[in-house]
């Protein structure tokens, strides 16, 4: 059986990086791509990092054909500066790489968005999500993972005072998270990265969703197959 390749960007965020320990750790692929801004401060010998500016993207456009393409980008308000900077990092980076990897013949395409994304939401973060959504189902990507993580909980590399309060409450509040509202209980990075990899590894065609309940779930069914 032929080694299968992952591409990686993002690889340096919360889920990214417990994801790309996922992908070092499956023998299926041969060759694991992280697509980085800065080089990462460890190698592998299945590991390429490739640094780019994402201004640029079709740089990394040799290394898709045939790949799982997994995009963990994304940014906040306050770290993108404005609206349009978030708009670039959160729909156009992303949207454009979906692109690349429908011209290259990609393999798969798993993206993570947000709970909650909805192009006609009053909320300008889920409006932008959903408005990517869209516009990746119109690109009749033949494998398309959407998905839909609730507040991320894990330790993150840059300071998110709003995150790491919105953590502390789950905690405390945690018998709140039932019935309707089970749906917006937080998940854990490493759940969200291992319902990834364990999707990636069953090569669905057609487009699906995955909404973050069912995300823990995915993860240990991954883990009762690696």
């Amino acid at each position: 059986m032929a080694m299968k390749r992952a591409v990686l960007f993002g690889a340096t965020g919360l889920v990214g990086r417990a994801l790309l320990q996922h992908l070092l750790k499956d023998d299926a692929y041969g060759k694991i791509i992280a697509v980085v801004r800065n080089a990462l401060p460890f190698t592998h010998p299945r590991l390429q990092t490739v640094v780019i500016d994402f201004r640029q993207l079709g740089d990394c456009r040799q290394f898709l054909e045939g790949a799982d393409i997994f995009c963990c980008l994304g940014t906040t308000m306050k770290k993108a500066g404005s609206r349009e900077g978030f708009r670039t990092v959160d729909y156009q980076y992303p949207l454009e790489i979906a692109r690349l990897a429908k011209e290259e013949g990609a393999s798969q395409f798993l993206i993570i968005t947000a709970i909650g994304a909805n192009s006609r939401s009053v909320f300008f973060y889920n409006r932008v999500k959903g408005e990517l959504e869209e516009a990746l189902r119109e690109l009749a990507l033949p494998s398309l993972h959407l998905f839909h993580p609730s507040l991320l909980l894990g330790p993150r590399q840059e300071h998110r005072r709003s995150e790491e309060l919105g953590a502390k409450l789950s905690h405390s509040l945690s018998f709140l998270w039932i019935g309707p509202l089970r749906a917006y209980q937080p998940v854990t990075a490493t759940d969200v990265a291992g319902a990834m990899h364990h999707i990636a590894s069953l090569g669905l065609a057609g487009a699906h969703v995955y909404e973050s309940r069912e995300l823990p779930q995915l993860a240990a069914a991954g883990k009762r197959t690696s």
